[in-house]
């Protein structure tokens, strides 16, 4: 580590030790549920979610990803959806603000680093006026400090489709459920494929193929920053939709008891 990089995780974890104690505060609170709070009102309802995570956030500050090119319509779009007011459109946040104990010591370290610079982007367009869902609900696993229920989150989140028909949308290479039991309690299951990288240019074509679907579908998207547009027109024009992001390989590095994801085939992101 050089002297740079050192002196900025220092000064990461200064500011969020001081927000912490209540030393620094937010103009606003920005109110995120827990991973069990999430599930179960996705099992318990029939409420849709769209999830945000470092890379939207990025976005939203004009960063390009590996996966996806920084579009300025994508980063306007991202802005209004973190905004969004129905809350039968629950929309997801991490949940990093004041506490971290619930992660891996490696995750903390990210966190810190990412509120750092982009703490200012929650409180711009976080919503005050609404209870923000847990994005961790799809990432149940490998940066979790405390590892005993995954087994039992994961089965609650496979009834969540159970004896439902399936629409999967994600990119050419994600492979949703294929070679595990992820998808197995759905009734049926069809995919919409995007490409690998850069699914925002296909926008329209993968959103005219899922409106040809029947409104009893259930959509599952898995299609990077692509996914958060698409997850609120399907809402608007019916659907129910469930951003679930990289639920695939938290399944599979659990299966497989993968201990550290960085190691593993299709690691990144955080």
């Amino acid at each position: 580590m050089n002297l740079k990089e050192f002196a900025k995780q220092r000064l990461a974890d200064l500011v969020f030790g001081l927000y912490r104690t209540g030393i620094l505060r937010m103009k606003h609170e920005i109110r995120v549920m827990t991973i069990d709070e999430t599930i179960d009102e996705l099992l318990h309802s029939e409420k849709s979610l769209v999830r945000f995570g470092d890379g939207e956030i990025a976005m939203m500050r004009g960063v390009s990803l590996a996966l996806q090119k920084e579009v300025p319509e994508l980063t306007e779009r991202l802005k209004e959806i973190l905004t969004f007011p129905d809350e039968e459109l629950l929309v997801a946040v991490q949940e990093i603000f004041t506490d971290l104990r619930d992660f891996i010591p490696k995750s903390q370290r990210f966190w810190k680093d990412h509120l750092l610079v982009c703490r200012k982007y929650y409180e711009r367009y976080c919503n005050p006026d609404r209870v923000y869902r847990s994005a961790r609900f799809s990432r149940c696993y490998a940066t979790v400090a405390d590892r005993s229920r995954c087994r039992e989150r994961f089965d609650r989140i496979g009834r969540i489709w159970e004896d439902r028909d399936v629409v999967v949308v994600e990119g050419e290479e994600s492979r949703t459920g294929e070679g595990n039991d992820l998808l197995d309690r759905a009734r049926s299951v069809e995919k919409i494929l995007g490409p690998a990288r850069n699914a925002y240019d296909a926008y329209d074509r993968i959103l005219a193929d899922c409106l040809r679907y029947p409104k009893d579908r259930l959509f599952l998207l898995a299609l990077g920053p692509a996914a958060k547009p698409l997850a609120e027109d399907l809402f608007r024009a019916g659907y129910r939709v469930i951003d679930i992001g990289n639920l695939n390989n938290e399944y599979r590095w659990f299966l497989n008891g993968v201990t550290d994801k960085d190691s593993a085939p299709g690691g990144k992101p955080v």
